[in-house]
């Protein structure tokens, strides 16, 4: 599978600890298979007078030898799940998940969660409307070394 992951500066061996902590899926390395939004993420750097670079990958691993969870959608499943990554409190052991990620529409539903403004049901009726993008973080710097190939970095 290719992936992408865009950054100010070309990433050809990506290590987990130098995530930031409180994201969607937890600390890990952040990837999507869409190319034009990583490019979109990519411009914001360019914006901002920085360097921008598109580093392409090759995911190849066998799902049987790997814990990975996969969200299909936006669901109480997955919002529990971003929940505790942004408060810090994920106590899962997934070397990646897969799933939505929280653009910048969901960003305002999970803010009103957060901060007890709206119930879990009245999130979820506000995300049914909304098709995921896409995001897979992998966790595992184990997953990374032995899955995850480099292939090209392009400037933006």
């Amino acid at each position: 599978m290719k992936l992408y992951h865009s950054s100010n500066i070309v990433i050809k061996s990506p290590l987990t600890n130098r995530s930031r902590d409180f994201l969607d899926f937890g600390k890990g390395f952040y990837l999507t298979t869409l190319k034009d939004q990583a490019v979109r993420y990519g411009e914001r750097f360019v914006r901002r007078g920085k360097d921008a670079w598109l580093n392409t990958f090759i995911l190849q691993y066998e799902p049987n030898d790997w814990k990975v969870k996969i969200f299909n959608s936006y669901d109480e499943d997955w919002l529990l799940f971003v929940s505790k990554c942004r408060a810090g409190l994920d106590d899962t052991d997934y070397d990646m998940v897969i799933g939505g990620i929280a653009n910048d529409k969901v960003i305002l539903t999970l803010d009103r969660y957060f901060n007890g403004e709206i119930s879990v049901e009245t999130a979820l009726g506000l995300l049914k409307f909304e098709k995921p993008n896409n995001q897979i973080c992998i966790r595992s710097q184990r997953m990374i070394d032995l899955c995850l190939t480099h292939i090209e970095s392009l400037k933006i």
